[in-house]
């Protein structure tokens, strides 16, 4: 069995951008792409950021077993982490990197035990967190406001994960995630 590398944050937090910059400095890194039940936004792209498919689809998926786990992040939007990619991942001999909500973040480490190290990703402050969500351009207001309450409830399950990484500056994030990464995948 493989190791994994669980990353979590509420929307806007950053945990995409050092996600991408930790693949860069580590070849054996490889992104398991989650599941989701919601349609493209911006110019994702089927398969390279998530699985996407139809809400039907994907409770086939679940009655069929084929999720490590999921969960309905968002009325009607769910998301979730097949088991044929985590066994793909591992048969290439590389550590499975996931970029998941907390709720799965969470579970992920509670299944995967030592296996897994997880981080959760926190933006400075909720201000820094709405100007990012505001930044990216992708969302409406009403669903900024949406990610922004959800926020606050993650936050208090950051004490459930491995690591607390503050993303006030990114380099210096990226830094103290690839010491930790660099310890955890030599061991």
């Amino acid at each position: 069995m493989g190791r994994l590398l669980i990353f979590s944050a509420p929307s806007g937090s950053g945990k995409t951008t050092i996600v991408r910059r930790l693949m860069e400095r580590f070849p054996r890194l490889e992104f398991s792409v989650s599941a989701t039940s919601r349609p493209p936004r911006g110019e994702e792209v089927n398969g390279r950021d998530y699985h996407f498919m139809s809400p039907e689809k994907f409770r086939q998926l679940i009655d069929s077993q084929a999720f490590v786990e999921w969960e309905e992040v968002y009325l009607g939007t769910c998301y979730g982490t097949l088991r044929s990619e985590i066994e793909s991942i591992w048969a290439r001999g590389n550590v499975c990197v996931f970029d998941v909500d907390v709720v799965g973040g969470v579970r992920l480490k509670q299944i995967f035990g030592d296996r897994a190290m997880s981080f959760f990703i926190e933006a400075p402050s909720v201000d820094e967190l709405r100007k990012r969500l505001v930044g990216r351009g992708t969302d409406s207001a009403e669903s900024i406001e949406k990610r922004l309450a959800k926020a606050s409830e993650e936050m208090l399950r950051a004490p459930e994960f491995d690591h607390i990484i503050v993303n006030d500056n990114l380099d210096r994030a990226v830094d103290e995630v690839a010491l930790l990464v660099r310890r955890f995948i030599d061991r």
